[in-house]
């Protein structure tokens, strides 16, 4: 017989392996359902392994993929760190990325439009995370209901403008117009897509780590997000740093449908997340809602999507395999974090 014995404390190394162990896990279970497939695991795993990071060019396609869900991973892990339940990083990432066209769409000169799609983008992403905060504040409003909602508000509303106003008159294709080619971002390495929109991701982990960990709203998110009780003891407002905390939150997401825009698509289409918002809570619990291990394990899901195409194509292993792998993942993280807690103990056996 074994029972569950809470931990007084939990080792440091612990806390590294958790992602490890439960990425491995996932990798194992989906195993099976390669070889249900007719595949073989090594092959396939190989094959997803080769397409997404075995030369430069697949790199880059695997940083470009990981740059919205860096952006996305940090909304996610700001807004948790202070117990505020942002599920609607996938609607702030669309309303980013439709404010952020429709400035790159007037003619201007480049670092101008660039600059304005970038904060257009993150105040519209910041004010659709400012309404489940609102409603939570002043009403009570379940924060996870609310804006898991609003996405498939903000995505309907995209669809009006691009099937109405935006459509294009000569193709009929529900497509806005593109941005000006001066608003484009700048291609870093010639004949690759990677744009200046995935160095500024990977330069806004270490950012929002030094905000979290460094200044006085990173403490006071920490400390809401601990014990809201103890913070109003301790003279800080948390209704306002939840309001703070979503405004933030919400502004990364926005400026993940900044870089898709600017830096991939060039316009607004029905298709332009593939569901960027939901990877986001998978990569920030990854992380353990740490902006720095963000990165890697923005990285880890962006090369299983490039890798599941290819794998696909090879093997027959339908890609939506991907998905699975992410859904499994976080599983497998939630399981994982319980041993943070506590530890499996055999009944009778000495402490």
């Amino acid at each position: 017989m074994f029972r569950l014995e809470a931990r007084s404390s939990t080792p440091v190394w612990f806390n590294f392996a958790l992602p490890l162990l439960a990425i491995a896990a996932a990798l194992v279970l989906c195993s099976g359902l390669i070889a249900v497939a007719g595949a073989g695991v090594i092959e396939a795993y190989g094959v997803m392994l080769s397409a997404s990071l075995g030369d430069s060019y697949a790199i880059t396609e695997t940083l470009v993929r990981a740059a919205p869900m860096i952006f996305t991973g940090l909304a996610v892990a700001v807004a948790f760190r202070a117990k505020f339940w942002n599920i609607g990083a996938e609607g702030q990432l669309l309303a980013g990325a439709v404010a952020s066209c429709a400035v790159g769409a007037i003619p201007m000169p480049g670092t101008l439009a660039m600059l304005l799609m970038a904060i257009v983008g993150a105040a519209a992403g910041a004010l659709v995370a400012l309404v489940p905060a609102t409603l939570r504040v002043k009403f009570k409003v379940d924060d996870v209901v609310s804006s898991l909602l609003l996405n498939s508000v903000i995505y309907y509303a995209l669809m009006a403008l691009i099937e109405g106003p935006w459509k294009d008159s000569f193709s009929g294709y529900p497509i806005s117009p593109p941005i000006e080619d001066s608003a484009n971002f700048p291609v870093l390495i010639e004949g690759t897509r990677l744009h200046l929109g995935v160095v500024v991701a990977l330069i806004a982990a270490p950012l929002c780590w030094f905000l979290i960990a460094r200044t006085t709203l990173g403490f006071r998110i920490r400390v809401t997000g601990e014990n809201p009780e103890a913070a109003r003891y301790g003279g800080i407002n948390a209704q306002r740093v939840l309001l703070s905390t979503a405004l933030l939150s919400g502004a990364l997401a926005g400026l993940a449908g900044v870089g898709e825009v600017g830096g991939v698509h060039f316009q607004v289409m029905s298709d332009i997340s593939p569901g960027y918002g939901y990877s986001g809570i998978v990569v920030a619990m990854l992380a353990r809602l740490n902006p720095l291990g963000v990165v890697p394990a923005a990285i880890f899901l962006a090369a299983v999507m490039t890798g599941a195409e290819a794998m696909s194509r090879a093997t027959g292993v339908p890609a939506f395999l991907s998905d699975v792998i992410q859904g499994t993942a976080l599983l497998a993280m939630l399981v994982a974090l319980l041993f943070t807690a506590y530890r499996i103990r055999r009944v009778g056996a000495s402490a």
